[in-house]
């Protein structure tokens, strides 16, 4: 039997929500705004630390978008977006400015 293999932090989170779910709990919900800043950050593979400065915003304001308690607005909702959709586009900038 080959030996057993550590479960990510995110496999763990989605095993939590489904034991929440199947014992009629609700689990934890995201607004679209989040997941878009979400996902945006993941497809970079960037820390909220290193997709801030290269949004050329605070630390604080990719926490707040990710944790939902603010939602980006304007150009930063736009390039969010374009991330999304075109992550290579960032990864080539991010190559370029954070060497």
């Amino acid at each position: 039997m080959p030996g057993k293999r550590k479960m990510t932090a995110e496999g763990v989170e989605l095993l939590q929500a489904v034991k929440q779910m199947k014992a009629g709990k609700k689990g934890r919900v995201y607004t679209p705004e989040q997941l878009l800043a979400i996902f945006a950050r993941q497809s970079v593979k960037l820390t909220q630390r290193q997709f801030a400065r290269l949004l050329n915003v605070s630390v604080d304001s990719v926490q707040d978008w990710e944790q939902g308690r603010r939602s980006p607005r304007g150009a930063a909702k736009t390039v969010l977006r374009v991330v999304t959709s075109y992550p290579e586009v960032l990864q080539e900038l991010s190559q370029k400015s954070l060497v």
